[in-house]
């Protein structure tokens, strides 16, 4: 995707008739990518209060890109010009309709701001410098992290492929709350296989639940299934499936709850630790299709 040179102009429009040719004029507002913060678009710039260069979107966008020449970047003069935007915008303006959510990640997930149709504002401390994606007209979706959990509450603490201080490539999402606490299924569908483990770093645990319907598996380790869980049973989305616990995990310190998306009925969730392949796709767009923020 080359971004750099690419401009797009509604400025004219030509209508093949009766061999001639008849030239029809439409609005220039909201040319896409020319530096300039038109009538519909949302607008990131470089500096606090709306300085230094600026960079303009008529649209969603889930990755920024991150080196030239196919990252987007700053456009117009002034500081920052030709930069990468990933990571570096400071203040926005939503000159849009509709109201712009900004996300600390790529592929519209973590912390996330939301600007109102004509929102002038600085990124909020969380986001200034720390931009990774944008969405238009975001629907309204329920955070992963409050879902897994009855009563909400809970909290992510590794992404997808996030791996800081362990090796290897993180195949699902983590989520704590506290030892005990009720883990619920995110997805419906049928029990495919179940084992219970014990607390401690020998014995994990794992549920594994097939939607045919989405040709997917989910899939949860560490937690505590419930005693009345069986192979076969259909769950619903929401019901209550195990018990927060630390199954497969050396302290009850590090008590989690590891959620996995799996192409296929898959009843075992992906290596991670010490593993450099990732069998897995990125599962964000998965979950916002079932109407959580991945967050």
């Amino acid at each position: 995707m080359r971004t750099l040179n690419r401009i797009f102009t509604a400025a004219a429009a030509t209508l093949a008739l009766g061999g001639s040719v008849i030239a029809t004029a439409t609005p220039a507002s909201a040319a896409a990518r020319d530096g300039v913060c038109d009538s519909g678009e949302f607008c990131y710039y470089y500096n606090s209060n709306h300085a230094g260069s600026l960079s303009d979107f008529t649209g969603s966008l889930g990755d920024y890109g991150t080196e030239q020449p196919s990252c987007y970047e700053f456009k117009s003069a002034g500081s920052g010009q030709g930069l990468c935007i990933k990571n570096e915008a400071a203040s926005a303006w939503n000159r849009s309709s509709v109201t712009v959510r900004v996300y600390y990640n790529s592929g519209y997930a973590g912390s996330y701001q939301d600007l109102a149709p004509g929102a002038k504002v600085n990124l909020n401390a969380t986001l200034k410098n720390q931009n990774a994606s944008h969405e238009f007209n975001p629907s309204t979706r329920t955070d992963l992290s409050d879902a897994l959990y009855s009563g909400g509450g809970g909290r992510v603490t590794c992404y997808f492929d996030q791996y800081t201080t362990t090796p290897g490539r993180h195949e699902g999402i983590d989520f704590a709350k506290a030892v005990g606490a009720d883990v619920r299924a995110l997805v419906s569908g049928q029990v495919i296989y179940i084992a219970r483990g014990a607390n401690g770093s020998g014995g994990l645990s794992t549920i594994s639940i097939y939607n045919s319907s989405l040709n997917k598996s989910i899939i949860y380790l560490h937690t505590a299934p419930r005693s009345s869980l069986a192979v076969g049973q259909q769950i619903s989305r929401g019901q209550v499936i195990a018990d927060e616990a630390w199954r497969g995990v050396s302290s009850s310190s590090g008590a989690h709850t590891h959620v996995e998306m799996r192409f296929g009925r898959q009843t075992h969730a992906s290596k991670s630790v010490n593993d450099p392949v990732l069998d897995n796709p990125n599962p964000n767009s998965f979950w916002q299709s079932q109407g959580y923020n991945v967050r």
